[in-house]
């Protein structure tokens, strides 16, 4: 995939700026991906993740860095959309020099970019990033930050999942469904718990045997399923993709059982197309960009001053913003993917066209 045709819809805008990060000695080899700044500087997580190939890191770059200027918008927030990638095993490579290098080049955008936590880094690593960048975000509560983004990533979801509910169901809650977690990492575990609360009644799996065993000691009423395939096509009444993207495709979407998707994974969706297929199926798919969108409200409220209410607060109208995706995707008759895109677009464009204005 070349950076110039990275995206080929006619909504899109293409991405103003990647740029390709390397420090050998350390062995940093990084694509910051900068979307859209129409908003307000991009803003967008660090993945540090061992890709087989420099395409695939940048193919990921891309789709995520687009994800976020979405996602943004639809928040409410004056920031624009990016993403960064790290190519590479983090267990292997990370190491404070690797990490402070990579500030460095975070630093040298000048402000176009935030940086936060994603897969693979943590909030001690934004606190190292930090000694190096003004631009940095999800840092510790001991260095003034927010801490775990993934306590309101997962409130958001909750949130939208309740929209969900109520538009399927006729009421906002989760009580008395069956809810199918797939990934049970920082995001999953906190949504697990949400759920329970709730009233539901929640399948999962991961892949990683800790985390199960996370699940059999905390909440030993979870059923745990063998892989994220079973648990799509098992008998549930929500599935929530909570893992790495692509988990919505030609394999899992025919197996479906559940009426309902909301889940806190990135471009769930692993073509153009699959939206109407899950529509086609009476399953309703709730945006994965707007329903997980509270982690990055979370770090967002650190630019002004972190308040965890503030930003709770935030979170929880993904209730009302899913809600209106629904309604506006039953009025034109679209997907509720094509809702959420044209509302985002449109903030963008609304708000963006205010940059014209002359201030002297």
């Amino acid at each position: 995939m070349g950076v110039f045709a990275s995206t080929d819809d006619p909504g899109s805008t293409g991405h103003e700026q990647v740029v390709f990060c390397q420090d050998k000695q350390s062995g940093l080899k990084a694509i910051i991906g900068i979307y859209s700044t129409a908003l307000g500087p991009a803003l967008g997580g660090t993945r540090f993740y061992p890709y087989a190939s420099e395409e695939a890191a940048l193919a990921d770059v891309l789709d995520l860095s687009r994800g976020m200027a979405y996602k943004n918008a639809l928040a409410g927030l004056d920031l624009g959309g990016g993403k960064a990638v790290i190519w590479g095993d983090p267990d292997q490579l990370k190491s404070e020099a690797l990490l402070r290098a990579y500030g460095r080049f975070v630093e040298s955008l000048g402000g176009r970019y935030y940086t936060a936590c994603d897969v693979g880094t943590y909030v001690a690593d934004m606190d190292v990033i930090a000694r190096e960048t003004r631009y940095v975000t999800g840092r510790s509560v001991e260095h003034g930050g927010a801490g775990d983004s993934s306590i309101l990533t997962a409130w958001g979801v909750f949130q939208g999942m309740r929209a969900a509910a109520e538009h399927v169901w006729g009421t906002p809650t989760l009580a008395g469904r069956r809810v199918g977690v797939a990934g049970l990492g920082k995001v999953g575990k906190y949504l697990t718990g949400h759920l329970i609360e709730d009233g539901a009644e929640v399948v999962a799996t991961d892949v990683n045997p800790k985390a199960l065993e996370w699940v059999r000691t905390t909440y030993p009423q979870v059923t745990l399923v063998e892989d994220a395939s079973a648990l799509a096509a098992a008998d549930i009444d929500v599935y929530a993709p909570c893992a790495l993207g692509g988990a919505l495709n030609d394999d899992t979407v025919p197996a479906l059982r559940a009426k309902v998707v909301a889940g806190a994974a990135n471009n769930q969706l692993a073509h153009p197309g699959i939206e109407k297929i899950l529509a086609d199926r009476g399953i309703l798919y709730a945006p994965d960009y707007v329903v997980n969108a509270g982690g990055v409200i979370q770090v967002a409220d650190e630019i002004e001053g972190f308040n965890f209410d503030r930003a709770k607060l935030r979170a929880t109208k993904i209730f009302d913003t899913t809600r209106e995706i629904l309604r506006l995707a039953d009025t034109e008759g679209v997907p509720p993917a094509a809702a959420a895109d044209r509302l985002a677009e449109r903030r963008m464009a609304d708000i963006g066209r205010l940059r014209t204005i002359r201030l002297s």
